[in-house]
């Protein structure tokens, strides 16, 4: 027996899961931008020629280094989250204010990379 569940896909994006539901997407998110880093790393490493110089054209944009930098430093943050509190289970009813140190730890890093990149990108 299965489990009927009529919720469309209009539905699922009005769902208010907050804080908890965010990083569990973003989560998702930035693991696959790193594995879509790493295939097109390895393909333009593996293909070369001009297909390969533009696979390099596209992780050096600066705009694909911050989307990156996001997926990764986020990943890290959240995943060190999630190892705290199985390491610690009582934690885990702190979870929204553990979210909410997170996002402090975050901003101010993801900021700093984020001028520090577009100021390279500029010239700067």
């Amino acid at each position: 027996m299965s489990l009927k569940r009529n919720v469309g896909l209009a539905t699922g994006l009005r769902y208010k899961g907050q804080g908890p539901y965010l990083t569990f997407i973003l989560h998702r998110i930035g693991g696959l931008g790193m594995g879509i880093f790493v295939a097109v790393h390895i393909l333009a490493s593996f293909v070369g020629g001009s297909v390969g110089s533009f696979l390099n054209a596209i992780y050096t944009n600066w705009a694909f280094q911050i989307f990156i930098f996001f997926c990764a430093l986020f990943h890290a943050i959240n995943g060190l989250r999630i190892t705290i509190s199985d390491l610690f289970p009582k934690l885990i009813e702190y979870q929204r204010e553990a979210i909410w140190v997170e996002w402090a730890v975050f901003l101010p890093i993801f900021g700093i990379a984020v001028f520090v990149i577009i100021q390279g990108a500029l010239g700067g």
